[in-house]
């Protein structure tokens, strides 16, 4: 892979391009996934780094590592800009990860006021990074918006069913010009892979990891199989939809009566 194919996120750059979901590890444990999945960046929710009844998790991420708070709990725009502000506040610097969501059985984005959050953080001197469902046109909105990059979903959270908006997530990969970060519902590496062979920019995960048997082992192997995943795309994939069948080797030297 070249040396400078980084993820670039608004003016930030980055190696690895997969991001680490924290929100059901044992804290303890976190530092040791950061370190084996190759992670730069990490997201966090806000409520638990500010409490002071309760180991603070900002305790376990190594140093180096691109705090990404997310707005989990909020359920309008408003809530998420005043999430997104505390977490400023609090030290964890600009990057933000706006979640909003109205329906807590399914915990499907809210698209509609995930715009208006993007606008107004944007207008604020954020990196907005909008976790959103796959739509081409919220997609253009967001965009237009100021967000720094767009986490589609792959399925519904904590669900590893993996891509099930496959063919709407290539949409945006092929139609809007930033980051496509595939985010929610990847299970296992292999969709990891997947996912990075379509030509997202990133991979998140974070329930595959956390109850895994071996974290440290599962960790490894996302960060190979995103590694994987992005060669396979720089180098050219081969075609994928053939009419019949097309022989790997020339069909001559047959043998003949």
């Amino acid at each position: 892979m070249p040396n400078n194919d980084n993820l670039i996120i608004g003016s930030y750059s980055f190696k690895s391009r997969f991001i680490l979901g924290s929100g059901k590890y044992s804290l303890k444990l976190i530092e040791a996934a950061v370190r084996d999945a190759g992670a730069e960046i990490i997201t966090l929710a806000v409520r638990r780094a500010n409490t002071r009844q309760q180991e603070n998790i900002l305790d376990y991420i190594p140093e180096g590592v691109t705090l990404l708070p997310n707005t989990s709990g909020a359920r309008t725009a408003g809530e998420a800009v005043r999430i997104a502000r505390m977490a400023r506040e609090l030290g964890c610097g600009n990057f933000v990860k706006i979640e909003i969501m109205r329906d807590s059985k399914y915990l499907l984005p809210d698209n509609q006021e995930t715009i208006r959050a993007t606008e107004t953080l944007a207008g604020e001197g954020f990196v907005v990074m909008p976790y959103m469902y796959p739509d081409l046109n919220v997609a253009r909105d967001l965009a237009n918006a100021g967000a720094a990059a767009v986490m589609p979903l792959a399925s519904p959270i904590g669900s590893s069913k993996g891509l099930a908006t496959r063919d709407f997530i290539q949409i945006l990969i092929d139609e809007i010009d930033l980051p496509i970060i595939v985010d929610a519902g990847i299970g296992r590496p292999s969709q990891a892979c997947e996912a990075m062979e379509m030509g997202a920019a990133a991979v998140m995960a974070n329930t595959a990891l956390a109850t895994a048997g071996d974290l440290q082992m599962m960790a490894s192997a996302f960060r190979q199989a995103v590694e994987a995943g992005r060669k396979a795309y720089l180098a050219g994939l081969g075609r994928v939809l053939v009419r019949g069948a097309s022989a790997s080797d020339p069909l001559t030297g047959f043998l003949h009566d």
